[in-house]
């Protein structure tokens, strides 16, 4: 596939995820508190597949990891939102088993691929366990997201969560200058300005 519709894969899943990023922002900058607004879990989901895709055609294993592990933290914040419900049922299906089945395709009928996936030549293993810290490190914003929503049974966005997005991000930073990825590297330059105003907003709140 050529690079210019890779990249603008990958471009498009940026975008979203900064366009959520910008929409949270703005309605929690009115509101003087952090919120989560209903559409920041929709553009999350959609930009997630987008970017599982784009992380597969870049052979990079670490990208597909941190899409894997929060894409169904995502469908959960829509469930306790009350959004899953209002998606149309082939629409649901559609994002809840795509993602699993190519995954196991890919896994059972293109073993090559997976090769590449690990044996990229353009990514030295001290790079991909770079890449693979700092998705899990990004990753776990969610789980502990996801962990703090169910215990309070309402989708927020607590401090935790814009903490570890700031060490998350700047490991990811590094690993996409070093992999000189332009894709990660302005999503998350953009997204590193949020996560801290989004931290000042809930520590001017709190005092």
């Amino acid at each position: 596939m050529k690079d210019w519709i890779i990249y603008s894969i990958g471009f498009l899943a940026q975008i979203l995820f900064s366009s959520r990023l910008i929409i949270q922002w703005l309605a929690s900058e009115k509101q003087r508190k952090v919120i989560t607004p209903k559409t920041f879990w929709t553009l999350s989901l959609i930009a997630s597949f987008l970017l599982f895709i784009y992380g597969y055609l870049r052979l990079d294993f670490a990208i597909m990891l941190g899409q894997s592990l929060t894409y169904f933290i995502y469908i959960r914040n829509l469930q306790l939102q009350g959004q899953w419900q209002k998606f149309p049922k082939i629409a649901q299906y559609l994002l809840f088993v795509v993602p699993i089945l190519i995954v196991i395709f890919y896994y059972n009928n293109n073993k090559i691929d997976m090769q590449l996936l690990f044996k990229n030549a353009d990514i030295p293993t001290w790079l991909l366990v770079l890449g693979i810290v700092a998705q899990v490190i990004f990753t776990l914003r969610f789980v502990y997201q996801w962990i703090h929503a169910e215990r309070n049974k309402a989708s927020t966005l607590p401090m935790g969560f814009w903490v570890l997005s700031l060490i998350g991000a700047s490991l990811i930073l590094t690993y996409a200058i070093i992999r000189k990825d332009p894709v990660l590297f302005l999503g998350h330059l953009f997204g590193m300005v949020i996560y801290a105003r989004n931290a000042y907003l809930i520590r001017h709140t709190n005092d």
